[in-house]
């Protein structure tokens, strides 16, 4: 874990955490670097909706697994 007053390896965590990659994550501080926030703001926010979209797939997933289930167990002889 980083020290919380090293600002850069903090946001490097973060990253790192929220899932980025050794590449995006240098895009990333160079876009901070530069000052270049709208960008930044962008890449985030698209990485984001990327997350987001995984969340989804995976609940239609297990959506239709819990259904596949549901419907076995109801045929089910007993």
């Amino acid at each position: 874990m980083p020290n919380a007053t090293d600002t850069k390896a903090v946001i490097e965590e973060n990253l790192k955490d929220a899932g980025f990659d050794a590449e995006n994550t240098h895009i990333c501080m160079e876009m901070l670097l530069r000052g270049s926030y709208d960008e930044l703001y962008k890449f985030l926010a698209s990485h984001r909706k990327n997350l987001l979209d995984s969340v989804h797939s995976c609940t239609k997933q297990l959506d239709c697994l819990d259904y596949l289930v549901y419907k076995l167990r109801k045929t089910e002889v007993h």
